[in-house]
């Protein structure tokens, strides 16, 4: 498709005058060069594909950048890039150095609110209003929701409070899997008009003011008005429960017709109470293969050849550790009846789908509610269940009250799979699982591993159903696990047991996870310039292996500590504590995840850049050699 007026666009200003023909060209344009570059440059394909017409209609309506558009997760978020004056830098879009993959305040003055986890508009929104009241400013406030956020307690606790405080905000619930409504109608539509136009409002209006003014019969004329709009929603209208909640309530309308969508919105963007649209899309709309299969092409990889429809390809016959939990999964809940695995949305990145096939009564996708689904596991192990949590390292953050409040002050064996820790690449600083060793580590009696590859992952995951006193987390990155073997048996460790994994005499490497690896290439290297090193598999972080650590003060002066996360409070500040509790006068380097956060760029490139890798720890060893030789 050749464009014409995409190429134009600057600013949204440069849409006001376009006429409806002109509208609908743009959206086209938008879709196409939206599928044109994510299938290159890979990123978030199927949810902005629904949104096209919807971020149109904004920014026709809408005098933004005053007036705020607060998207929900980000997902969304690429053709508001598109028109927001991105057009050319939206080709380096998930790129190192190029543009976020999710809206990012310092990128744009029109991206108001970032977000990389789901269920915060609302929150956030309810506070931008309270903000622009109080410094007693005019402009309007919008939040866009899909109907998967909607499944997060976040998004009640703000529709709750915005009923409560009842300031002007419009949120659109952006439904794309017709999970709240029937299919729209001609119906439907008429209903909306109806209730959506000004003259309505103001007749409705009015006829409340003047039943407040009757003598006496103000309380029971306005309770009998009120029942008789109630009861004609909820028969015609689905959304009866955001009016209990203090939203006035309208839809469903078509997402994707363009002038449906700007007549309603320009008929309730100055209503002044908290108002809530309801829009049904299509996910992946224009994309045939995107919108019929839209949870495969809600990321994709990027692929310079356009046949490939930017879907992942490998040659590699070592698995991901996220198929090998998929299999291990299924390997346990075979031999144990009281297996069971809760997610949050996640059954797909996390592996588990096989695993849901196989045990469906036992397998527990709770949604977008992180804190529910460890709660919901607690329980769960609290009659005598053995829960399997498998959620991302940087969404059970927001989980960390159930995690110490539910889980570890009542000793109950969860256990956590903890997916993406450390860095993850494109998706950036929101995704990056940088700090569950720190927030983990913390919390009294909780088993903190991490396995060097699959078969050790095996191992871990035994070790954790037999152990009941408690929780016990596995954590490990994105990417390959390394070794396994299918047909492989488990062999129970010991806790807090470290490995040898090559001896040396003079300086010891203290490696988490796959970070092993690294340090076995690394010693072997250096071993022909003449530098010993001593590399050990750290597997369990907590606790850890003491009685090793005793043998370290009386055989090396200098330590290396290297992990996937945080230094500050990571796994090497507590090598170097313990050690230094025990009087160690020797060095202890800690390399890991710096004191800032990392931003979006291929995993193994940001690695590099941290000294995370081979050569880095070469580098390092190295220049601690240099300074113990000088000294």
């Amino acid at each position: 498709m050749q464009l014409e007026l995409l190429p134009h666009i600057k600013s949204p200003h440069d849409i006001k005058e376009f006429d409806s023909s002109r509208l609908k060209q743009l959206c086209d344009e938008i879709r196409q060069y939206t599928i044109d570059v994510v299938t290159k440059t890979g990123g978030h394909l199927a949810p902005t594909l629904g949104v096209v017409e919807l971020t149109v209609a904004l920014h026709y309506v809408f005098d933004t950048p005053k007036d705020k558009l607060i998207w929900d997760v980000g997902h969304q978020g690429y053709a508001h890039k598109i028109l927001t004056g991105r057009f050319e830098k939206f080709k380096t879009n998930r790129q190192y150095k190029g543009l976020s993959g999710f809206l990012k305040r310092s990128e744009s003055e029109y991206d108001v609110f970032g977000a990389g986890h789901a269920s915060t508009s609302i929150s956030a929104a309810l506070g931008i209003a309270a903000a622009r009241d109080h410094h007693g400013e005019d402009h309007r406030v919008c939040a866009i929701i899909g109907d998967g956020s909607m499944t997060g307690g976040l998004a009640y606790e703000g529709l709750n409070n915005a009923g409560h405080l009842r300031k002007q905000l419009l949120v659109i619930l952006n439904d794309n899997e017709m999970s709240i409504s029937p299919n729209v109608g001609a119906m439907r539509t008429h209903l909306t008009h109806i209730i959506t136009n000004p003259l309505y409002n103001r007749v409705r209006d009015e006829i409340w003011k003047l039943t407040g003014q009757v003598p006496g019969g103000k309380k029971v004329l306005r309770s009998f008005l009120k029942k008789v709009e109630e009861g004609l929603k909820s028969m015609l209208v689905p959304g009866i429960i955001f009016d209990e909640l203090g939203f006035r309530y309208f839809g469903p309308i078509d997402g994707h017709d363009i002038d449906e969508l700007i007549h309603t919105l320009n008929n309730i963007k100055d209503i002044k109470t908290p108002v809530l649209l309801h829009i049904v899309t299509k996910k992946g709309k224009g994309m045939d293969v995107a919108e019929q299969d839209p949870v495969s092409y809600h990321g994709v990889k990027g692929s310079p050849n356009p046949r490939d429809n930017g879907q992942e390809t490998t040659s590699s016959s070592i698995p991901s550790f996220q198929t090998v939990f998929g299999h291990l999964s299924r390997e346990v809940a075979r031999n144990n009846d009281e297996v069971v695995c809760v997610t949050a949305a996640m059954r797909e990145g996390t592996g588990l789908v096989p695993y849901a096939k196989e045990f469906p009564n036992r397998f527990y996708d709770v949604g977008i509610a992180e804190g529910h689904g460890v709660t919901f596991a607690a329980g769960l192990a609290a009659e005598g269940m053995r829960p399997i949590c498998a959620i991302y390292s940087t969404f059970l953050q927001r989980a960390f009250d159930h995690i110490v409040h539910d889980v570890a002050i009542q000793h109950l064996p969860v256990i956590f799979c903890m997916d993406r820790a450390g860095i993850v690449g494109e998706d950036g600083p929101t995704h990056h699982g940088a700090l569950d060793i720190a927030y983990l580590r913390c919390i009294q009696d909780m088993i903190v591993t991490s396995p060097k590859n699959g078969n050790q992952f095996r191992n871990l995951l035994y070790t954790a159903l037999n152990y009941k006193d408690g929780p016990f987390a596995i954590r490990y990155p994105k990417g390959s696990s390394f070794k396994f073997d299918e047909l492989g048996q488990a062999e129970l460790l010991p806790l807090g047991n470290w490995e040898i994994e090559r001896h040396g005499k003079d300086i010891v490497i203290l490696a988490v996870g796959p970070f092993v690896y690294d340090a076995v290439q690394a010693a072997e290297d250096l071993e022909s310039q003449g530098i010993s090193c001593e590399v050990v598999n750290c597997q369990f972080i907590k606790p850890m292996d003491e009685s090793y650590l005793e043998l370290i003060i009386g055989k090396f002066s200098t330590v290396i500590t290297m992990e996937e996360g945080v230094i500050a409070g990571g796994f090497g500040d507590g090598v170097a504590a313990w050690l230094s509790e025990k009087g160690f006068g020797g060095v202890v380097k800690r390399l890991g995840l710096p004191d800032e956060f990392v931003e979006h760029g291929p995993r193994p490139l940001l690695l590099e850049k941290l000294g995370l890798d081979k050569n880095g720890l070469i580098k390092t060893v190295k220049s601690l050699v240099s300074i113990v030789t000088v000294s």
